[in-house]
């Protein structure tokens, strides 16, 4: 098949989307791609051996992976959704009806859109477009956690740090916290880094 290497830069997606379909029949192949150039303006590629799926799609680095698979088992479907990176990119996944009873564990792999009773050319712009959001949604929700966490983790440290100044100084927390924030705005760094330092320091010489 064909594809033109179009990436995504900085973490958004671009106006011109590279696909990765994964799809071991090649006239279904050649049926997908053809929806595909109908429903918009894609790069696509096409992937039609999956043992070294995760490799390959590292290759590429697409914007969006589809894979089309009938009757998976819950091993292979995992071995799927994972390989294909859901982390990193929206995963539509197309599943015969006997696939249906797996779509929690689709999901919980990753996979941004799971749909039942196979893939339909009139489904997948749609289909798409959903997976993306969710992706987006998703992914904006780690990152607010994990921000969340590195201020709690950064807070707890400046705590230990202002504890140690009180303690080896005899002064009280405001004073203790002012002197770390001085200097850090005297080293130039972040008052955080100024912490861990400190009680690194401390813990070497504990």
């Amino acid at each position: 098949m064909r594809t033109h290497g179009n990436r995504a830069t900085n973490g958004k997606l671009k106006d011109r989307l590279s696909i990765v379909v994964v799809e071991a029949d090649r006239d279904r192949a050649v049926q997908i791609v053809d929806a595909l150039d109908k429903a918009d303006d894609y790069d696509v590629f096409v992937i039609s051996e999956v043992s070294s799926l995760a490799r390959q799609i590292a290759a590429r680095k697409p914007d969006v992976v589809l894979i089309d698979v009938e009757n998976p088992s819950r091993d292979t479907l995992e071995e799927l959704a994972i390989a294909s990176g859901p982390q990193d990119r929206p995963v539509a996944m197309f599943v015969s009806g006997a696939g249906g009873g797996m779509a929690k564990a689709a999901v919980e792999a990753g996979v941004s859109a799971y749909v039942v009773d196979g893939l339909q050319p009139e489904r997948l712009k749609p289909v798409l477009d959903a997976a993306i959001a969710r992706f987006q949604l998703f992914r904006q929700m780690r990152n607010e956690l994990a921000e969340t966490k590195r201020a709690l983790e950064e807070r707890k440290v400046i705590d230990r740090a202002k504890g140690l100044l009180m303690k080896a100084r005899g002064i009280g927390e405001d004073e203790a916290y002012a002197m770390l924030r001085r200097t850090a705005m005297d080293q130039g760094r972040r008052v955080a880094d100024v912490a861990a330092a400190l009680v690194t320091a401390a813990g070497l010489l504990s």
